[in-house]
């Protein structure tokens, strides 16, 4: 029977065929908190009245959203993580290291794991074939405990991305247009399930985007097969082990499938205050939008391929006065390839300023909040009210490169007429 690719991690864990709207029991591979999500769990493990956990090598604290601490408060609950995981011998990844999602990706995921997070952009693991997801801190505590959860087989949505990016359009400019058109609750609860030859072509970096953004459509998972370009990724990080060939059935049924013709799109913004209010960067409603900041990074766009391209757009120009340039790599093996390869000196010389690995200004507490009546333009993956603090400014999405050439002028600007 053939079957989609959520549907073959999960009945590869519970050893039997499964449908969608079945309620299952699986094994969970790697459950996760940080310093926001993690003093909660930490509670509702103690009210548990827990004494270990069954499994305590797949139980992981991350330190990223604060990274490091910006006010005393998260300083005590970073403190409370560091005494817990000391304590129960579980591993921490301490401020510094990065984004929990990006280094799930680069150290940990594998094609058919099962990866409970305690925050929302867990999905990102299904770069990797892994059905990874995000869930509250009581399904995460009980995670962490048992080593198991309980879901609910979701339905597939099929995304086909065929052809070849134009000049100047990127993958999160084809995500930003798949969320435009099925709206932010248009994949609720439902594995959206990437396909096509562009797929095929691109590298894992380039593929990240889209498992990140599927929770801003309501996605359970969002998920791309394992194959030769997954097993590149993870020779080159140390982990040629970790590789199995995984994708679903073609032919497997599915409740939507949606074409994407890479070779119409423009690139894209996402307007406030929703990730589904999209338009055409040549748009009258955004071209030549004064700018105030300019943030890079988070995890769906901190990479190195990122910043490559946003130094090679930055590089020999400065930012337009009057805008600030604000950027965070994603992980400490970023922050040293771009040591390495002269990106962060691009970055300073045009008048920007680089942060320490970790979330950055993307949650609102630290590093770049914005001031009232502000506009951002960045690479984040959310653009609710608030996002970044201030609920009186606003917040643009878009790819690097558009992000990069925005800076140069101080107004939103097609990356088009940049680039050479």
């Amino acid at each position: 029977m053939p079957m989609t690719l959520v549907e073959k991690i999960i009945a590869a864990k519970v050893g039997e065929t499964v449908r969608p709207g079945q309620l299952v029991m699986v094994p969970v591979d790697q459950i996760f908190a940080h310093d926001l999500s993690g003093p909660l769990a930490i509670t509702q493990l103690q009210k548990l009245g827990f004494r270990g956990f069954k499994q305590p090598d797949k139980v992981r604290f991350f330190l990223d959203h604060a990274s490091p601490s910006s006010t005393v408060q998260s300083a005590n609950e970073q403190k409370t993580i560091r005494d817990f995981a000391a304590e129960w011998n579980v591993e921490l990844i301490d401020v510094g290291e990065g984004i929990s999602h990006q280094i799930v990706m680069e150290r940990y995921a594998k094609p058919g794991d099962i990866i409970i997070g305690g925050d929302s952009h867990t999905c990102m693991g299904g770069t990797m074939a892994a059905l990874a997801t995000g869930m509250g801190s009581t399904d995460v505590a009980v995670a962490m405990y048992l080593s198991k959860t309980w879901l609910k087989v979701p339905e597939t949505m099929r995304f086909v991305i065929n052809g070849k990016l134009p000049k100047g359009v990127y993958s999160k400019d084809v995500m930003l247009h798949i969320v435009g058109r099925i709206g932010v609750d248009g994949a609720t609860y439902r594995s959206m399930e990437f396909v096509g030859t562009a797929i095929d072509a691109w590298g894992v970096p380039d593929r990240a985007v889209l498992p990140n953004m599927a929770v801003e459509a309501g996605g359970k998972c969002g998920l791309c097969a394992s194959d030769a370009r997954t097993q590149e990724y993870l020779a080159a990080h140390g982990r040629p082990q970790d590789y199995t060939p995984l994708a679903g059935d073609r032919d497997a049924p599915c409740v939507f499938e949606m074409t994407v013709d890479c070779a119409t799109l423009e690139p894209q913004i996402a307007m406030p205050h929703n990730v589904d209010n999209v338009v055409g960067v040549t748009d009258r409603k955004v071209k030549g939008l004064r700018v105030h900041q300019i943030y890079l990074g988070t995890c769906t766009n901190g990479r190195i391929e990122d910043f490559r391209e946003i130094a090679a757009i930055l590089k020999g120009n400065k930012v337009a006065k009057g805008t600030r340039l604000v950027a965070t790599p994603a992980s400490r093996s970023v922050y040293l390839d771009g040591l390495r390869e002269g990106v962060w000196e691009t970055i300073i010389r045009a008048g920007g300023l680089v942060n320490s690995p970790g979330c950055g200004a993307c949650p609102g507490i630290q590093t770049g909040i914005l001031g009232s009546g502000e506009n951002c333009l960045s690479t984040m993956n959310r653009n609710f009210k608030g996002r970044m603090g201030n609920p009186e400014a606003f917040i643009y999405l878009a790819s690097p490169a558009t992000c990069a050439a925005s800076a140069l002028t101080g107004v939103i600007t097609d990356p088009r007429e940049v680039i050479s």
